[in-house]
């Protein structure tokens, strides 16, 4: 909890309370569904929530925001955003059941009022988002064209509508028919932990 205070001062009592509640259901229900690997549940502050929370080194949402968390898993990043950005709204999508359970479950928990939660494929999707935020579920490449057309084209951010992705290790051979759409930002220049050394956040626009 230390690491979100320390990066992200001005929360709000509220807001810090939330986050200070993901300490305690995570581990909670990683003793009955395996949602975070057993050995990382300890690191639940720097690997999964201050690690959602990069995808805001890319981008301040804007209230109104629409944003799909794609693969969200046992709710990340999508929780975390939701949190940090009340006035946005999130739609946590993934194809597995008992992980969407949990993320519904400590979404109710903690009070938060801005996400929906859809058990199912991404193509079953008809509704448009602004932002697709993910945690390298897949090559970058092949979800891209899942995606695109769920992109509004009305824009009311600071960047155009796209992809926000969270990946480690080395991403320019992925990216390189994609780099005139994107940019790169480096984690470890905004979060000294170790783990940031190679984790990126990726922005694709999608217009």
């Amino acid at each position: 909890m230390d690491e979100i205070l320390k990066y992200f001062p001005g929360l709000s009592a509220e807001q810090v309370e939330q986050f200070r509640q993901l300490g305690v259901l995570y581990p909670e229900w990683n003793e009955k569904i395996n949602v975070i690997s057993r050995k990382d549940i300890d690191n639940l502050y720097v690997n999964h929530i201050l690690y959602s929370l990069g995808v805001t080194k890319v981008l301040d949402f804007k209230d109104g925001t629409s944003v799909l968390d794609f693969g969200t898993g046992g709710g990340f990043p999508g929780i975390p955003l939701a949190i940090m950005f009340p006035k946005v709204h999130f739609h946590l999508v993934d194809r597995t059941g008992k992980k969407i359970k949990v993320a519904s479950d400590v979404a109710e928990k903690i009070g938060l009022k801005n996400v929906s939660f859809f058990h199912g494929d991404v193509n079953e999707l008809k509704q448009k988002f602004d932002f697709v935020v993910s945690r390298a579920v897949m090559p970058i490449k092949e979800m891209i064209p899942m995606v695109r057309r769920l992109i509004s084209r009305t824009c009311i951010n600071a960047l155009p509508n796209g992809l926000i992705y969270l990946k480690g290790g080395d991403v320019q051979a992925e990216l390189e028919s994609l780099k005139n759409l994107t940019f790169v930002t480096d984690l470890s220049k905004n979060f000294s932990e170790p783990f940031f050394e190679t984790k990126k956040a990726i922005y694709v626009e999608l217009l």
